[in-house]
């Protein structure tokens, strides 16, 4: 898959260490994996959380963190939209 969006990821790092390596792992992950359908992401991540209009939300950190994406399937693309904390995340209109 492209990810798109790798400077939110790593702004977010920077003020969130606690996060870095996890944020790292799975953008390696996502970059080396081939979803085709939510199903392919649900496989690998049962705790993600799949949202209308191919948006998912992936729990990070224990559920610490919350990764908004945007997932074009047929053009293999990874849009990232937001990351927060839990809290924030509980204020996203999604």
């Amino acid at each position: 898959m492209i990810v798109v969006g790798r400077e939110v990821l790593a702004e977010f790092a920077q003020t969130h260490a606690d996060v870095r390596s996890q944020l790292q792992a799975w953008l390696a992950e996502a970059t080396d994996s081939e979803w085709g359908s939510p199903d392919d992401v649900r496989r690998r991540y049962p705790a993600a959380s799949v949202l209308a209009e191919n948006q998912v939300v992936f729990n990070l950190k224990g559920n610490k963190y919350r990764l908004l994406v945007k997932i074009n399937y047929e053009a293999k693309v990874v849009l990232v939209l937001r990351l927060g904390t839990h809290a924030e995340y509980s204020k996203w209109e999604l």
